[in-house]
């Protein structure tokens, strides 16, 4: 078989947002230029996969928005990411849980630690304390859904990509 092939069940991106500044640099904590280089490689290397992606959503907050931003540049997105309650450092996964089981979309979340890290668990886990994944800033998370089971398809973090580049 050759091709790219695709699958009917939706795959979900989580996406930590890439390094940002510290409130006292400045108090929107937009991303550092390493930062936004960092997304700009992962998401380079998103595109260059072929990974379908519907939307994307974010958080609001400013580093999250720009991560999203340049994720949906490289993917060719028509539309602009679309800020989504639900996706801040704190907030309840159980929400997030609970819409991600009725999407039929590939969506790509961008968001904060700790809420990322524990999203993914209670979805694969069902236990948001339970440690499986750490995300680094920039990092990735694919997850698929099958009926109500969860699986990581695979991690991927921009300190990854630079040690396949070398």
């Amino acid at each position: 078989m050759t091709g790219v092939q695709t699958c009917a069940l939706p795959i979900f991106y989580l996406v930590r947002h890439g390094e940002a500044t510290s409130k006292e640099q400045n108090s929107e904590c937009p991303l550092t230029e390493s930062g936004a280089k960092d997304v700009e490689q992962i998401a380079a290397w998103f595109t260059s996969t072929r990974l379908h992606v519907d939307e994307i959503r974010h958080s609001g907050k400013s580093r999250a928005q720009q991560t999203a931003e340049i994720f949906a540049q490289h993917l060719g997105l028509p539309e602009l990411p679309a800020e989504t309650p639900g996706l801040n450092p704190n907030d309840d996964v159980q929400p997030m849980a609970d819409s991600l089981r009725r999407e039929s979309k590939s969506l790509m979340l961008v968001g904060h630690l700790p809420f990322m890290e524990r999203l993914v668990r209670y979805l694969v886990v069902g236990d948001a304390e339970q440690t499986i994944v750490n995300f680094d800033a920039a990092g990735v998370v694919v997850l698929q859904r099958d009926d109500d089971r969860w699986s990581i398809v695979c991690a991927l973090s921009p300190q990854l990509l630079g040690s396949v580049a070398r």
